[in-house]
């Protein structure tokens, strides 16, 4: 509201103060009226973010790990930040569906995508079929949670122990079968990676999914697998399966008795399996520092730890400009692994 400034050339009679004074009050009204009406016009425009239900999409179907974390964290946030987060399941496509959709949404902040790991993965293996960089076409917002990579085998294999598996594999070049969820997945190529580390010769056997893979790994049809602590660890501690080693700095708090690869031997091998939500390039700062404190304010929450603790993960954070970096380092680090060993998603 401009400045009124009034200037008494003389002293005024009662009657003139009246006046203006009564100009003044009218003036000082007109302009709050005027304010007042532009507020209701525009409050649409300067309520803060979200001021409408927000879209999460998930390239996975209903009730695992993904889906469960996103309906966890929509939960949360819509709670929070006052506005619905609603979770569709779009499956398919090794989840180039939902990223694909996300990342051609309008950059508001009303379409997110709540990915993992594998999305790191898709240009080692669709380079030449997804219209969407993995990168540039997405901003961060944050992780929510980490599983690490676990050695399961079935529950009588010979070994005992890491060093027991690789002296069995060794002796058996090309024999021993290990199961993972499919071509492409966080278990293929944290096997593959561990085999070319060790010089092993294991054979792959991709399942469409992770339950058929860790049922017929209990039924004894498979011999091993790569899996993530989430996915397992239900069938560990039934004594199901058998945990070898748990590829992680320190052992976890869920499998106590089980030891790191280092403890094991070997050192340097770490795959960690993430989950977090992601926006469409292009949406505002403050956009995503909402959402990231909503994260990060969920990633602290008492419930939160006990939801993950009860799926075998860690709540944990890693936002904006860090998230970007691991994200870039993970399809360097894959594609690498893809090129070398020829693994391709087609």
């Amino acid at each position: 509201m401009p400045l009124l400034i009034f200037q008494l050339r003389s002293v005024p009679s009662a009657r003139t103060f009246q006046l203006r004074s009564a100009v003044r009050a009218l003036t000082l009204s007109a302009c709050c009226a005027a304010m007042a009406g532009t507020g209701i016009a525009h409050a649409a425009d300067t309520a803060p973010y979200p001021k409408q239900p927000v879209r999460v999409y998930t390239g996975f179907a209903a009730g695992g790990p993904t889906d469960v974390i996103a309906r966890s964290f929509a939960q949360y946030a819509g709670a929070t930040l006052k506005e619905p987060f609603i979770v569709e399941n779009r499956p398919g496509a090794n989840t180039i569906l939902a990223a694909g959709a996300v990342a051609t949404a309008a950059p508001d902040g009303y379409t997110l995508l709540a990915a993992a790991t594998n999305h790191t993965m898709i240009p080692a293996l669709y380079s030449d079929r997804v219209k969407f960089d993995a990168l540039k076409s997405f901003a961060p917002v944050c992780t929510v949670a980490i599983s690490p990579t676990v050695l399961v085998v079935r529950p009588d294999y010979p070994a005992k122990d890491t060093a027991g598996f690789m002296a069995d594999v060794r002796e058996h070049p090309g024999k021993r079968t290990y199961a993972t969820p499919g071509i492409g997945s966080s278990g293929h190529f944290a096997a593959e990676l561990f085999a070319a580390r060790e010089g092993l010769k294991m054979v792959h056997v991709p399942y469409k999914g992770a339950a058929p893979a860790m049922n017929d790994l209990m039924a004894g049809q498979v011999d091993l697998s790569f899996a993530t602590l989430a996915s397992v660890l239900p069938q560990v501690r039934a004594g199901k399966l058998r945990a070898l080693a748990v590829a992680a700095p320190q052992r976890s708090a869920l499998l106590p008795d089980v030891p790191t690869f280092k403890e094991a031997g070997v050192d340097g091998y770490r795959v960690d399996a993430w989950y977090g939500m992601l926006a469409p390039a292009g949406t505002p700062a403050a956009v995503l520092e909402t959402l990231q404190r909503s994260a990060r304010a969920y990633v602290a929450d008492d419930r939160t730890k006990q939801t993950m603790t009860a799926m075998g993960l860690e709540a944990h954070s890693v936002c904006g400009t860090e998230l970007t970096a691991q994200i870039g380092q993970e399809i360097e680090t894959y594609t690498q692994i893809a090129r070398k060993l020829n693994i391709s998603g087609d």
